[in-house]
């Protein structure tokens, strides 16, 4: 099992900052890949940022350039540095890993997620 705990969302304004952190836990050495993704109200969760199975980084459309995802492995963190904000980033933030049981499938791990609000 693996298990994901997400923090730092909150409300900050238009063109600001926000640094959101997913500590895990668990079977670590069963995780493949990791990323952040989010839901606003009405719509599709999808993708922010994530790292692949062989270690590169891709970023949704909406956010490349603006957005970092990093991590510190040694405390078993990822991160997701937000700079300039904009109101449509106003979503619920999830963390995700994708970990192999010992069965062998592949199974998707969900954080309980973190709210950001950006005010216009």
């Amino acid at each position: 099992q693996v298990q994901l705990v997400e923090s730092g969302g909150g409300l900050v304004q238009t063109g600001g900052s926000l640094r959101l952190s997913c500590v895990a836990s668990g079977n670590i050495k069963s995780i493949k890949a990791m990323g952040w993704y989010r839901q606003a109200p009405g719509k599709k969760r999808e993708l922010v940022a994530a790292f692949t199975s062989g270690g590169s980084t891709n970023y949704g459309g909406s956010v490349k350039g603006r957005f970092t995802i990093s991590r510190d492995n040694a405390n078993n963190t990822m991160y997701l540095q937000m700079n300039s904000l904009k109101p449509e980033d106003t979503a619920v933030y999830y963390c995700n890993a994708d970990w192999v049981h010992s069965d062998y499938r592949v199974i998707g791990s969900w954080g309980q997620g973190t709210q950001v609000v950006v005010s216009s």
